[in-house]
């Protein structure tokens, strides 16, 4: 497949609407047959998309370096390496998750029994971001054809290399009844919004997610929101902290910090705070050398757009003014859209930078007196996507995850829980609505349905039956 350059399909406000309502009743017709398909028929859809993926590994490597810059390393192991390993979770295991659950029935309806039946939601709409434009794009598309649905994806614009070579995968392997791309800016998804879908799923910020949830709420249609958040890294008094500081450097800059589940500040014991960051450098320069121009350097992700470049500068700017201090860091290529692993100390709590969510190569360390002190501060913001704690202490451990809540939390590393298809990933409130991964994406795109049989020699329930009388 030939990559060529890619720009952001424009349509008049008219034709998209047709295109949208075409595609829409073409699924609308489609979704009952795809109903009926049974696992093997699904599990060889998504053999056929594995394939494609493989096959295509350095065209999506190419079409997300086009994009911005992600090393071709860090494409593998984060977007194509975590989508295949989904596709095969699935393949492994749809036959058991499609099978009706028997459930216990209560003595007082003797005679009738009960199951729970997992049929497809439907018509689904997929709108995917654009900080890992193809794994959570393809990642919820594999739990829907799972699932039994049909599908609208929604790629991003910030990305167009990339949506434009997803649009030309899916259509080479699924009928457009089945699976459709849609591309454009925002516009498109209002469009796609205004529909009636079964599903919606997002990705994305929580302010969009609420436009999402609010258009949706006008159709009754359910969401998946899977959102953000500042999520926090809590480190004890007597861990080790190289350790520490290696795993959370790893985390926090991979895609150059644009990963929703990042660490976005960390809370660390007033008197290690300068060991910590210490550790940090030279964590940095094991990863990436002594760069002198990070603009120049090969295995750092750059920001997606100027937009987010200016963004991400203006939060640091301003935490400068009001007093932070830049341990590490602090390059900015505005032209090229490069920001260098930035490691921030003295900064103020009531600083934007520690409001809002960062999304970039930026990070504050925060010191704290006592534990208490620590988790009044994650507890007094929304509540995270992410939370981790870093401590040998089992009791420091429990006490953190009992006194906080976050979407998941990671003990003694960063981000790695998201590689398990056996635990949920979703967050909570601000960070999320609904999870997904494995089993879990399964019944995200699926209507638990109750069945209950009577045997016809029963009728458990003549007492209750009319007319009422004492006799």
């Amino acid at each position: 497949m030939n990559l060529k350059a890619a720009a952001i399909p424009r349509k008049s406000i008219k034709d998209l609407e047709n295109e949208v309502e075409r595609i829409f009743q073409l699924q609308k017709q489609y979704k009952q047959s795809l109903k009926r398909t049974t696992a093997a028929e699904r599990i060889a859809k998504l053999n056929r998309l594995r394939d494609k993926i493989t096959s295509e590994s350095d065209n999506i490597c190419k079409a997300l370096a086009l994009d911005y810059a992600k090393p071709e390393l860090e494409s593998d192991l984060l977007e194509i390496i975590p989508t295949v390993a989904e596709i095969s979770d699935a393949v492994k295991n749809l036959s058991s998750w499609m099978k009706s659950k028997s459930v216990g029935t209560p003595l007082h309806l003797l005679g009738a029994s009960s199951e729970i039946r997992y049929e497809p939601k439907g018509q689904s709409l997929i709108i995917a971001p654009w900080n890992y434009p193809f794994h959570w794009t393809i990642g919820p598309l594999v739990a829907a054809i799972a699932a039994g649905n049909t599908v609208i994806i929604k790629p991003s614009e910030y990305t167009p290399h990339t949506a434009d070579l997803i649009e030309k995968m899916l259509a080479s392997i699924f009928a457009e009844d089945e699976v459709a791309v849609i591309q454009g800016d925002a516009e498109a998804s209002q469009v796609l919004l205004e529909k009636p879908f079964d599903h919606i799923f997002f990705t994305g910020s929580p302010q969009v997610g609420k436009v999402v949830m609010a258009a949706a709420a006008k159709h009754l249609t359910s969401v998946t929101l899977e959102l953000g958040g500042k999520s926090p890294v809590v480190i004890d008094h007597e861990v080790n902290l190289a350790d520490a500081a290696r795993k959370i450097t790893w985390g926090k800059f991979i895609n150059a910090g644009q990963t929703c589940v990042a660490p976005d500040y960390i809370l660390v014991p007033r008197e290690r705070v300068s060991a910590l960051v210490s550790h940090m450098r030279d964590t940095l320069i094991e990863f990436y050398g002594d760069v002198k121009n990070w603009s120049e350097q090969p295995d750092f992700c750059h920001i997606v757009n100027e937009r987010h470049t200016k963004r991400l500068k203006t939060l640091l700017d301003e935490a400068r003014k009001d007093g932070a201090i830049v341990e590490i860091g602090g390059f900015i290529d505005e032209i090229n859209h490069v920001i260098s692993p930035t490691v921030l100390s003295n900064v103020s709590l009531t600083s934007r930078i520690m409001q809002d969510e960062i999304f970039g190569p930026i990070i504050p360390v925060i010191g704290y007196s006592n534990l208490d002190e620590a988790l009044t501060l994650i507890n007094d913001k929304e509540k995270p996507l992410a939370l981790y704690v870093f401590s040998d202490n089992n009791r420091t451990i429990e006490k953190v995850i009992g006194e906080t809540s976050a979407g998941g939390t990671c003990v003694n590393d960063c981000v790695i829980h998201l590689g398990n298809p056996n635990l949920p990933f979703g967050g909570i409130n601000h960070s999320g609505l609904g999870n997904y991964h494995g089993h879990f994406g399964f019944r995200a795109f699926s209507h638990e349905r109750a069945v209950m049989k009577q045997n016809k020699l029963f009728s458990t329930m003549r007492a209750f039956y009319p007319p009422y009388n004492n006799s």
